[in-house]
């Protein structure tokens, strides 16, 4: 496990799911640009009730900073391209939608 802390913008929205014991989660996806201007894409799954509540009051483009347990992945593009990606399983969240609500 690495533990993370992540940047970003929101890839779309945040969505609610239930486990197969009825536990609540929510997933979504986060672009973090790299210093050569390359794009991560970070899948981002939460349980903790105010990260998955933050989360879910976000919109696509919105910024936010994630800390969990990261995951390094890779997926291959329609190209054929191997390219690199995140699985994060975030504890804490930080947005400008929640330093408001504070």
């Amino acid at each position: 496990m690495i533990d993370a802390l992540i940047a970003g913008r929101m890839y779309g929205h945040a969505e609610e799911r239930s486990g197969q014991a009825g536990s609540a989660y929510v997933m979504c996806k986060i672009r973090a640009s790299t210093d050569d201007g390359d794009t991560l894409f970070c899948n981002v799954i939460a349980f903790n009730d105010q990260v998955r509540s933050t989360l879910l009051g976000l919109a696509d483009g919105d910024s936010v900073a994630l800390s969990g347990a990261l995951t390094p992945k890779v997926w291959t593009d329609k190209q054929g391209n191997v390219r690199p990606a995140l699985d994060i399983v975030a504890h804490a969240v930080i947005s400008a939608h929640r330093i408001s609500d504070v």
